[in-house]
């Protein structure tokens, strides 16, 4: 019974340690949509204190400007938020779009403000339309560019571009502000930088010269972006010696802090399983040993009626396969048992799924039949004549 308690709970640890592990690498694996190996992603606050907003904006160019110029850089812009990294931090505003067919009440979306070639930048493609670019600038027509996933919730079957969209939350007239109807010039495939899992994004982008609000630089090069941390910090000291210019890291390397936590779940959650599978082994091993040690005048008579010494290890093995399986029949129970309190406390409690329990499994009962295998050798070799004169 004690070996079959040690199984069960090994069990249970085995099957949450797998289902941590494979979600890990189902993360790790997921694609972004973003080219987070070679892009640099700087924090540059915006230092507004004593500036004009022509002056912050000009700051921004001729930062740009500047970068673009080292050795190695493909593209740099700016933006407002660094993905994963500021998840949380931007606003989801409410909107109306003119000829939707949306029946979603009170539709969000999150508002992002970019510079041109944003999206080369961080390597997406335009789905449709254009780019922001030189056209889009304070005094000209307002103008956004949406995610597909707004764009499919509004326009079904259609990609938007050519309609226009106004922010009608109620917070941009507690702030006296007027928003003005915007243009859609451009669709994006979604970024889902929020979550690490990638899933849909409904997302406005409106250009930076339009909405003053940055902070984040990204520069994006060939190679490998490291290198030009130096170069990049110097380039920015050396337009403002105030200016602060921080947390220099690839968008993948910010992707992967984001998943250390799991990391380390993971990690803790096995050590307690292979903990557990050790006991469970040395358990079921020394639970057969005890019972071959009491059973050799059994075994001794066995062989003198003609049992073969193969059919005393199979008996043996299969009794501890017979404590495995039993064992692993309670692990499921209380598994359920846990799910079921998991789910009722935690909304987005999963299962481990099929394979990940047949997996658990499979590595028990192998354990358990390996642990059996040396008490079944010392079955089968016991001498006959000894253990028929022994009490």
């Amino acid at each position: 019974a004690f070996a079959v308690v040690q199984v069960a709970a090994s069990f249970v640890l085995l099957a949450g340690a797998s289902m941590l592990l494979k979600t890990l690498m189902t993360l790790q694996a997921a694609q972004t949509g973003m080219d987070t190996r070679h892009v640099l992603a700087v924090n540059v606050p915006m230092m507004v204190y004593g500036k004009s907003q022509e002056q912050v904006k000009e700051f921004y160019r001729e930062c740009i400007r500047r970068l673009m110029q080292l050795p190695g850089v493909d593209q740099v812009a700016v933006g407002n938020t660094v993905p994963w990294r500021d998840a949380g931090q931007d606003p989801e505003v409410q909107f109306t779009a003119d000829g939707h067919v949306s029946t979603e009440n009170d539709p969000r979306a999150r508002w992002r403000v970019v510079s041109p070639a944003y999206f080369a930048a961080l390597g997406v493609p335009i789905a449709s339309g254009r780019d922001f670019d030189d056209r889009d600038r304070e005094g000209s027509p307002a103008v956004v560019i949406v995610s597909q996933s707004w764009a499919q919730r509004m326009f079904p079957g259609e990609d938007g571009v050519g309609r226009n969209m106004i922010w009608s939350d109620p917070i941009f007239k507690s702030l006296g502000m007027v928003p003005k109807p915007m243009r859609i010039v451009g669709v994006v495939p979604d970024i889902e930088d929020i979550q690490v899992k990638p899933g849909p994004a409904v997302t406005v982008y409106q250009p930076f010269e339009q909405a003053l609000f940055g902070g984040r630089m990204f520069v994006h090069t060939h190679g490998d972006p490291y290198p030009l941390v130096t170069p990049v910090l110097r380039t920015v000291r050396g337009m403002s010696a105030d200016q602060v210019v921080e947390r220099a890291a690839t968008l993948e390397d910010i992707r992967s802090e984001v998943l250390a936590p799991d990391r380390l779940n993971t990690i803790v959650f096995g050590g307690f399983a292979g903990v557990a599978l050790l006991i469970a082994v040395v358990g079921v091993a020394g639970v057969l040993a005890f019972s071959v040690s009491g059973r050799v005048r059994e075994f001794g008579i066995r062989l003198a009626i003609g049992s073969q010494p193969r059919d005393l290890v199979a008996r043996v093995v299969g009794e501890g396969a017979a404590i495995a399986v039993i064992g692993i029949v309670a692990g499921i129970v209380a598994g359920l048992g846990l799910m079921t309190l998991a789910q009722g406390v935690l909304s987005d409690a999963q299962s481990p799924g099929a394979m990940v329990v047949a997996g658990a499994g499979v590595v028990l009962l192998a354990s358990a039949v390996i642990a059996s295998f040396l008490p079944a050798r010392r079955a089968a070799r016991v001498d006959v004549m000894q253990a028929l004169r022994s009490e």
